[in-house]
C-alpha cells in the first residue's frame, strides 16, 4: 500500500503531516512511503532523513496522483481533488462543516475522507486526536503572545525598588486549550482565573492553581465528547455580565470558547472591552471560527478603546516542529489501529466506532450522519 505525505502550500502553515520517525514506522509495517520533496524544509528536516527512513521523495503530483492513503495538514484545493486517485483515503483537518462544496467534491471522486477533527473523544482513540494536540500548543501559544505584548511582567516580582504585583490573567472556557493556557500563565507567575459554562471542570481549574469563577446559569453540560454546549440567550447575558467584572480586573483575557461545527459566541462584547484597562491584552483563540470578541479580525492585531485585540489563527504552527512531532504521532497512531497485518494495508472498517464517527465521504457519498441533509 502507498501511504503518501505532502506539504501545505499556505505561507502561514508550516506544520507537516509526517516526520522522519513516523515514517519509518509505517515502512517497517510494510507500506511504501511516498514524502514530497521538501516536506520539511521549513523545520529544517532534511529530505535525506526521510530516504534514512525509507521513504521514497517525489513531485506534489505524484503523491497524490499515486498514493492510496494521503495525509495531510489541512484540506486538499478543488483543484487537488480531482488528480486524487479514485477510492483513496484522505486523512487531514477539513472542517466539514463549513466546506459543502469541498465534501461534495470529495464524494463526487469516490475520496474516502476522514476528518481528523472528528475523532470520537474516547479513551481507545486517545492517541489519535489531533484536535486535541493541537488544542494543548494553542493554549501555551496564546499566553506567550499574551505576554510578549502587554507592558509589563507577569510574576510578583521583589525588587529594591518596591514589589510588583502579579498580573491577572483570566482564561474564558477550561476545555484542552483553556487548561494549557492556565497552567502556562500559572508557572508564568500570573494571578489566574477561570471560568467555563461545565461545572464538571471546576476541580481541574483549580488543580492549576487558578481561581473557577462561579457564574449561576442554570442547566448546563457538555456533548459526549466533551464540548460545551450552546447557550441559550438569557444564559449569554448572565455570563457576559459576570466575565465583564472579572474582564475589567484583568491585564489579559484569553478566550477558548467554541462550540464544535458551529459558529463561536461572541462572549466579550464591546461595552465589555471599554470597561477593560488601557495596555490590557485580549487574545481570540477561538477567531478562526468567528471570534469570542466583538469587533476581533482574523490574523490581525487591532486596539480598542485602549486594549489590544490579538485574531491571529492557527496557533499552533507558530510552534509548528512541536505541533508536528505531535500530528505525525496522531496520523500514525490513527494508521496503525486499522493496520491490516496480513495484508500489509490500511483496513477502512465501516463497522468500526471511531471510523463511523469521522469518516466524511465513501464509495460516492456523503456518510457521516452528522452532515447528511
Amino acid at each position: 500500500m502507498i501511504i503518501g505525505a505532502v506539504k501545505e502550500t499556505g505561507s502561514r502553515e508550516k506544520r507537516i503531516p509526517l516526520t522522519p520517525a513516523s515514517t519509518d514506522k509505517l515502512v517497517k509495517k510494510g507500506a511504501l512511503v511516498l514524502v514530497e520533496q521538501g516536506i520539511g524544509s521549513e523545520l529544517n528536516i532534511k529530505d535525506s532523513q526521510y530516504a534514512s527512513a525509507g521513504a521514497v521523495l517525489a513531485s506534489r503530483v505524484e503523491v497524490l496522483t499515486k498514493s492510496d492513503l494521503i495525509v495531510r495538514v489541512g484540506k486538499p484545493s478543488l483543484e487537488e481533488i480531482s488528480g486524487i486517485k479514485q477510492h483513496a483515503v484522505h486523512l487531514s483537518f477539513l472542517n466539514p462543516f463549513n466546506e459543502s462544496e469541498l465534501i461534495a467534491s470529495m464524494a463526487k471522486k469516490k475520496i474516502s475522507a476522514i476528518s481528523v477533527e472528528m475523532i470520537p473523544r474516547t479513551t481507545l482513540a486517545q492517541k489519535m486526536d489531533a484536535l486535541s494536540s493541537q488544542a494543548s500548543l494553542a493554549g501555551y501559544v496564546a499566553v506567550i503572545l499574551a505576554a510578549e505584548r502587554i507592558n509589563r511582567i507577569l510574576p510578583m516580582m521583589m525588587t529594591p525598588s518596591g514589589t510588583i504585583s502579579p498580573a491577572r490573567v483570566f482564561i474564558i472556557g477550561a476545555g484542552v486549550a483553556g487548561l494549557q493556557a492556565i497552567a502556562t500563565a500559572k508557572r508564568l507567575g500570573a494571578r489566574v482565573d477561570a471560568f467555563d459554562t461545565r461545572p464538571v471542570v471546576k476541580e481541574q481549574v483549580e488543580s492549576l492553581g487558578a481561581r473557577f469563577v462561579q457564574v449561576d446559569l442554570g442547566t448546563t453540560g457538555q456533548t459526549k465528547d466533551g464540548y460545551a454546549q450552546a447557550l441559550t440567550p438569557e444564559q449569554l447575558a448572565l455570563q457576559r455580565e459576570a466575565m465583564a467584572k472579572v474582564c475589567a480586573q484583568s491585564d489579559i483575557v484569553i478566550t477558548t470558547a467554541q462550540v464544535f461545527g458551529r459558529r463561536a459566541p461572541v462572549i466579550v462584547t464591546r461595552d465589555m472591552l471599554a470597561r477593560m484597562k488601557p495596555g490590557s491584552v485580549v487574545v481570540d483563540m477561538a477567531v478562526e471560527s468567528g471570534g469570542n470578541v466583538e469587533g476581533i479580525q482574523l490574523d490581525q492585531e487591532l486596539v480598542s478603546d485602549g486594549v489590544r485585540l490579538i485574531g491571529l489563527g492557527n496557533l499552533p504552527g507558530r510552534v509548528a516542529l512541536n505541533a508536528s512531532d505531535m500530528l505525525s504521532s496522531n496520523f500514525t497512531s490513527f494508521i496503525e489501529h486499522f493496520w491490516n497485518k496480513e495484508k500489509k494495508a490500511f483496513d477502512l472498517d465501516l463497522n468500526d466506532e471511531i471510523i463511523r464517527g469521522c469518516l466524511v465521504t465513501h464509495a460516492g457519498e456523503i456518510v457521516n450522519e452528522r452532515l447528511k441533509g
